[in-house]
């Protein structure tokens, strides 16, 4: 027997560390292209293209960083992004929360058959809506302003319903019940009962939101002209193109102010990330 057990042990700590290097292989992978971008951003021109590469940039030099920033008014181009992220964050929080109460606690005919082609949704491209969109908001006069990136937030998004909806159903129903006879209204038992026991999964959906209103680039150049009015991302895409030449140092150093406000915001809220994700998918 202490044979048996011996060699179970064994098992468990070869399959332990099979697991560990392959998941330890897989970040390297994956954390790669980031680690690149960011030692190419401090790395001189001059050793850009040496070869073997510098894997470690000596001297390290902030040289791009302080180009980058004096060739375009980013101040103003975060400003905007950070404009449009938070009422986007705003808008479908408060779209998304009220969709999803609804489809968790109320009863009518067809609400299930309703739920079914909400979630259809998503399974239609953005692209193909892209056309029929667009002359919408041309009709509105909206082009070259920020509606068209925010008005559409406040009408929920099918995936945070989805999450939300999945985690309302774990919520004790008693609770409601009971805030019922006391007289509360329903808007109530939403703000005072439901809402306080919904940091995760709300906090998963900033999250969300954040990295993909902060990475957006497809929609703010299809309906943003001015540059003035231009998002990080756009204003990346521009700098390519400029007349007096972007070298690929700064281009990397673009890169890095822009992934690095994600990266700092899931890695502060990583916990809250996780664990919303993990309680929306208990029960269906």
């Amino acid at each position: 027997m202490a044979h048996q057990g011996l060699g179970i042990r064994k098992t468990r700590f070869v399959n332990r560390a099979l697991t560990h290097l392959v998941l330890g292989m897989g970040c390297v992978l994956v954390l790669f292209p980031l680690y690149w971008m960011i030692s190419t951003s401090i790395k001189p021109m001059t050793h850009y293209y040496d070869w073997p590469p510098q894997w470690i940039p000596n001297p390290p030099t902030i040289v791009s960083y302080q180009e980058l920033l004096a060739m375009y008014p980013w101040p103003r181009f975060i400003t905007n992004t950070l404009s449009i992220t938070a009422v986007a964050m705003i808008g479908n929080l408060i779209s998304s929360t009220l969709v999803a109460y609804g489809f968790t606690y109320f009863r009518a005919p067809g609400h299930k058959i309703l739920f079914l082609v909400l979630l259809s949704t998503m399974m239609l491209p953005g692209v193909v809506t892209m056309v029929p969109t667009f002359i919408l908001f041309r009709k509105l006069k909206w082009i070259n302003t920020y509606l068209p990136l925010t008005v559409p937030t406040f009408f929920a998004s099918p995936v945070h319903v989805f999450l939300l909806r999945q985690f309302f159903l774990t919520l004790p129903k008693e609770l409601n019940d009971a805030a019922k006879i006391d007289g509360c209204s329903e808007l109530g038992i939403l703000w005072r009962i439901v809402l306080p026991l919904c940091g995760p999964v709300l906090a998963a959906i900033c999250i969300f939101q954040f990295q993909f209103r902060w990475n957006e680039f497809m929609r703010p150049l299809i309906y943003l002209n001015s540059f003035k009015k231009y998002t990080v991302a756009l204003a990346l895409y521009t700098l390519r193109g400029e007349p007096q030449g972007s070298t690929p140092t700064q281009l990397m150093a673009g890169g890095t102010l822009m992934t690095l406000p994600v990266i700092l915001i899931f890695a502060i809220f990583q916990r809250y990330f996780i664990q919303g994700v993990a309680l929306s998918g208990i029960k269906g």
